[in-house]
């Protein structure tokens, strides 16, 4: 029969290793070639969001607000790809986000 309270333990000291990683963590992702580049943290707040002067004569504003919106959603993309990869590696290959209904 499984321990409950070792197994309870282990899930705390996993949260615990992820939220250390998820802290150190950042993604960065561009769109339109570069154009426009966005760094953001395991938390998904955006840090840093670089616009190629480039950027600023080529397209128009929609286009730019585009790039701005892709490049975003791509380094928040990132960043669950990662809290996967990392809760994949601390759970020993078993991947919780796996079961329906845990996540």
């Amino acid at each position: 029969m499984p321990d409950f309270k070792q197994m309870l333990t282990q899930v705390k000291q996993m949260q615990e290793q992820l939220q250390e990683r998820l802290e150190k963590l950042t993604v960065e992702a561009s769109a339109g070639g570069g154009l426009v580049t966005a760094r953001m943290n395991g938390q998904k707040q955006l840090l840093e969001l670089r616009i190629d002067p480039e950027a600023l004569s080529e397209v128009n504003r929609e286009m730019l607000q585009d790039l701005v919106m892709a490049a975003v959603n791509e380094a928040s993309r990132r960043v669950d790809q990662e809290l996967q990869q990392q809760v994949s590696s601390l759970a020993g290959g078993f991947n919780p986000f796996k079961i329906p209904g845990l996540f």
